[in-house]
């Protein structure tokens, strides 16, 4: 994979950054004083030197609250191999994954695997190819969390869905029109939630490969939900029934 540099921004994206994941950093820009004494300790521990911010800021929107703050990161070096993540799972817990399927918004991405890391999902599956990367607007709305929660690369998504079948997992898909209600689903087995394109949903083929199509009952005044608040349910529900990832 292609390496590339992405900004990320903020004092909480640096903290975590630094906490979780300093491997990743490539370079620091702040402000004076923006920085305070805890960061600053985690920088030196981590023997990352600090530039000042200057004209560093243009990389980033304009409408980005960076807080003075501005890390250059190299976002190929959060992701892991699929074969290697699945040999470090426990699947006698039923864990569950979300597999992200052409999902185009930076914060939908963000606010799915913030939700995922709130009900305790072990990963989230994400395409090199039609996929919203991780982007300083993906770490933001993720609150950090994409320094927590194993992101996990993937080529095809109808192959990994056949590795993961053979692996046990049942394929759920979320669907406007699925055939089950979440709240009368027995997740009761290794479960993968795959989440599709805002406004196309999951691929026709992908939809074929799943076991069960899951839906939303809502009050016919509203259409639709949109992806990253469909999953944030769907994960919740999940949870339910799995208090122990909660842990």
């Amino acid at each position: 994979m292609q390496r590339e540099k992405t900004y990320i921004y903020g004092k909480h994206a640096l903290s975590e950054a630094l906490i979780t994941t300093p491997h990743i950093i490539k370079k620091v820009f702040a402000a004076e004083h923006a920085l305070d004494t805890h960061v600053r300790t985690l920088l030196k521990e981590k023997n990352i030197s600090v530039s000042p911010l200057k004209d560093e800021a243009q990389q980033v929107s304009k409408d980005a609250s960076h807080q003075g703050v501005i890390v250059a990161i190299d976002p190929t070096e959060l992701l892991l191999d699929l074969k290697e993540f699945l040999t470090t799972l426990d699947m006698s817990s039923n864990p569950s994954l979300v597999l992200l399927d052409e999902v185009q918004d930076p914060h939908n991405v963000g606010a799915i695997i913030r939700s995922a890391a709130a009900f305790g999902v072990s990963g989230i599956l994400i395409p090199q190819n039609n996929q919203a990367q991780i982007t300083g607007a993906v770490v933001k709305t993720s609150v950090g969390m994409v320094f927590r929660v194993p992101l996990v690369s993937i080529g095809n998504v109808n192959q990994t869905i056949a590795v993961l079948k053979e692996k046990k997992f049942w394929i759920y898909g979320l669907a406007m029109e699925g055939n089950n209600e979440i709240a009368q689903e027995q997740f009761d087995a290794p479960a993968v939630f795959v989440v599709g394109n805002e406004g196309e949903g999951i691929h026709k083929r992908t939809l074929e490969l799943c076991d069960v199509t899951l839906t939303i009952p809502m009050h016919p005044r509203t259409e639709s939900l949109n992806a990253a608040v469909s999953t944030a349910i769907v994960l919740y529900e999940w949870s339910q029934q799995h208090r122990d990832a909660l842990k």
